[in-house]
């Protein structure tokens, strides 16, 4: 099987990220060019992570012929724009969050991916994380009976990148940096439910001086099969990040930190499949464990 030829559009943070999981994957994919328009940036990826071409324009990287998929890592303000070029040029797209600013370019993007016959893909971690997946795995099997809240919360002390901090740049604040992932993974949990309302109490509570956007939010979604959803979206937390879930059912409940530990404190009152080697049930608290083989 012949590998998918990438394109990544920027140079920072998360471009490192892409190209770190490409290379993780060497049977499936290679990243084969790097364009961003800060000069020198993308002659230096390209250096670091031993890609053979840079440009210093993603037109000029759309025209590469050898590119089959592009990666988007630039700026909110020009995911839309790219995305539609990209669709033009016959490029599949991996958009990293939030999609874009509005949902009028949303649909720009999806008309333009539809018409042209590519993938429009938005990378969303969360629906793969180890420590998640096995919470969601728990869930399913019935562990917590039936599902009533979920709760998500992603927190730091602020973006990587100094764009983020302008609205007319990044489109919001804290719910479109943090929060998109709490609501995702909220709706991907209930089983992809319609969503029946949402409330977000924004607030800028310490970064006032530096954007306009808020910097501390809660969203409440109610799905249409009455679970809620409670998202958690901070830029006030120094010390590192926070990333975590809790999971409550009428039978059962589960917490889990993503960068913490390897079990997930559980409890369940019918049982579930597997915890963890010896473990005599999974009635009661146990702590099941993800991804065992490797521990």
């Amino acid at each position: 099987m012949s590998r998918v030829k990438v394109g990544i559009v920027g140079s920072r943070f998360q471009a490192d990220c892409i190209a770190a999981a490409v290379k993780a994957a060497p049977d499936e994919a290679e990243v084969v060019a790097v364009a961003s328009p800060t000069k020198g940036n993308a002659d230096a990826f390209a250096k670091r992570h031993g890609i053979p071409r840079a440009y210093s324009d993603y037109h000029e990287l759309l025209r590469d012929k050898e590119i089959e998929m592009i990666s988007i890592t630039a700026p909110n303000r020009l995911h839309a724009p790219i995305t539609i070029d990209a669709a033009r040029a016959g490029k599949h797209v991996v958009c990293e969050k939030p999609l874009c600013m509005t949902l009028e370019e949303a649909d720009a993007m999806i008309d333009a991916c539809a018409k042209a016959g590519v993938l429009l893909l938005y990378a969303e971690e969360l629906f793969f994380a180890p420590k998640y997946v096995k919470a969601k795995q728990m869930a399913d099997e019935g562990a917590f009976g039936r599902v009533h809240l979920v709760k998500q919360g992603e927190k730091h002390s602020g973006p990587h990148s100094d764009w983020f901090w302008d609205v007319d740049q990044s489109g919001g604040g804290a719910v479109m940096d943090l929060g998109c992932h709490g609501i995702a993974f909220c709706w991907w949990f209930l089983g992809k439910q319609k969503v029946k309302s949402v409330y977000s109490q924004m607030s800028t509570q310490v970064h006032g001086k530096r954007t306009r956007g808020d910097d501390e939010a809660i969203t409440i979604i109610e799905f249409a099969n009455g679970a809620i959803g409670m998202v958690e979206s901070s830029w006030n937390r120094p010390g590192g990040m926070d990333d975590s879930i809790e999971v409550f059912g009428d039978k059962g409940q589960t917490y889990a930190d993503m960068l913490m530990g390897n079990a997930l404190p559980t409890y369940s009152e019918v049982g579930f499949g597997y915890a963890v080697e010896k473990a005599a049930t999974t009635k009661g608290w146990t702590y099941p464990v993800f991804e065992e083989h490797w521990n």
